[in-house]
Formats: C-alpha cells, structure tokens, sequence
C-alpha cells in the first residue's frame, strides 16, 4: 500500500537518502566498537572491555532503529556491508595497535563525524522537507551519540 503520510514521495525520498548514509555510519561505527571489545589489550581490558559492550549494544539499537525510521517514511532501507562502505561518512580502517586509548581516540572520532552529519541535515529534513517527525527522531540519535562521545572524550583527556 502507498504510503500516505503527509511528506510528498520526492522529500521522503530525500529523507531516506540521508538516513540510509546515517544508518551507514551506524553500522561501521557499530562494527568498530565490536572490534575494540574484541580485540582489546591492556592492564584496563576487564573495565573497557564491558564499556565497549555496552557502548555496541546502544549502538545496535541505534542501527535497528534508523532502519525502521527508512521504513516508517515508505523506502527499505540498504542492508549490505557493500552499500554500507559506499553510503558512510566513516572509514572501517582503525590504525594504531588494540589499546583502549586507541579505540577510544578512533571511536570518539567517528562519533564526532556522526554527530556533525546528523546536524548539518536536521534542519533540512525539518524545514525544506517537511518531516517534523525524522528531524525529532535524528535530534534523540544526536544526544545519544553526544552522550557516547562525552564519555569517551572524558576518559581519553
């Protein structure tokens, strides 16, 4: 059934453009965090190896979320590691060795990048494309990963 929900087929296509690049990023960012928790090393492993757990599991429900929110506006949303590499504002490559300075430091990047492209589309999605409903779901998704870079920025100074 055609979607009909207030936004023209044009902006909801817009919309779902810039969330499948933010689900993109969601879910390199994701991966990343599963390799800090897999890989790390150190006299911290035991305290960092929990933060980074719970760090991937917001961020699961951060994907899963962005997902729905593609469907929710009537577009599926892309779901391959190919088109994932492609659409994300973010490289899979983390340099340095398996400390959690490392992954703290690469981590805290991405959310910053994360966070600085959720911003500058917001007004966007709200004003030129006229879905109030997306730009309030990516304001929520901006605190969470302000949150998450606010605790690794902490603990990297």
């Amino acid at each position: 059934m055609k979607t009909n929900i207030g936004i023209t087929e044009e902006n909801r296509a817009k919309v779902a453009e810039h969330l499948s690049k933010i689900l993109a990023d969601e879910f390199l960012i994701y991966t990343k965090t599963l390799r800090a928790h897999w890989n790390l090393e150190g006299i911290d492993f035991h305290t960092k190896h929990v933060f980074f757990e719970d760090h991937y599991n917001a961020i699961k429900e951060f994907v899963d979320s962005v997902a729905e929110r593609i469907r929710k506006i009537g577009h599926y949303a892309p779901a391959t590691l190919k088109q994932f590499l492609q659409l994300t504002h973010l490289s899979e490559e983390i340099e340095g060795d398996n400390s959690s300075l490392n992954y703290m430091k690469v981590l805290l990047q991405d959310h910053d990048t994360i966070i600085i492209e959720i911003r500058k589309i917001i007004p966007e999605i709200e004003e030129e494309l006229n879905d109030v409903g997306t730009a309030d779901f990516l304001t929520g998704l901006l605190q969470e990963h302000e949150e998450m870079a606010w605790m690794l920025r902490a603990s990297v100074s």
